[in-house]
């Protein structure tokens, strides 16, 4: 797609957030198996109920515009999730690999709120002020899971992971 608008440049962040968060509800629940603390499954169970939450508002954001909802190719979404299965394969199940998803997590994450900051910041140039609610839930919801996970990590995931795990 060639971008000519403002309007262009917004349909093409959201095509892509479309892609990015797609890829995520098939890769939370392979992280939420992956993992040995119930929190953190719970956050990422909980995290993907979210994330459809997030397809579904794009969805009505694409409806707003008279637009079918399309995705664009996220390369650097997929880049983050196989970094993230490579995170699963390299670490036995453990803390160790709770804490390694957390920071794969985290990294998503702050992808997504720089993502919906920037479609917030366009649509609201453009005056879809619908769309501007819709991106600004997901983009707190965003910024909410990135705390939640932080929150986890230095509770008790990096402390475990750290008295667990072999020295070299």
């Amino acid at each position: 797609m060639k971008i000519e608008s403002m309007e262009d440049l917004f349909l093409e962040q959201i095509e892509d957030l479309y892609d990015a968060e797609k890829r995520l509800v098939k890769a939370l629940p392979k992280m939420a198996d992956a993992t040995t603390s119930n929190q953190l499954r719970q956050a990422f169970q909980s995290h993907l109920l979210e994330t459809e939450g997030h397809v579904d508002r794009l969805e009505q954001i694409f409806q707003q515009l008279n637009k079918s909802p399309k995705s664009q190719t996220c390369e650097a979404m997929k880049g983050l999730i196989d970094e993230g299965e490579e995170t699963i394969d390299a670490i036995e199940e453990s803390t160790l690999r709770d804490a390694g998803l957390i920071a794969a997590a985290n990294r998503v994450e702050h992808y997504e709120i720089a993502g919906y900051g920037s479609a917030k910041a366009f649509t609201t140039i453009l005056g879809h002020d619908r769309a501007v609610s819709l991106l600004d839930r997901t983009l707190e919801e965003e910024k909410a899971a990135d705390q939640k996970l932080t929150s986890l990590a230095e509770s008790m995931i990096n402390d475990e992971a750290l008295r667990t795990s072999h020295v070299h």
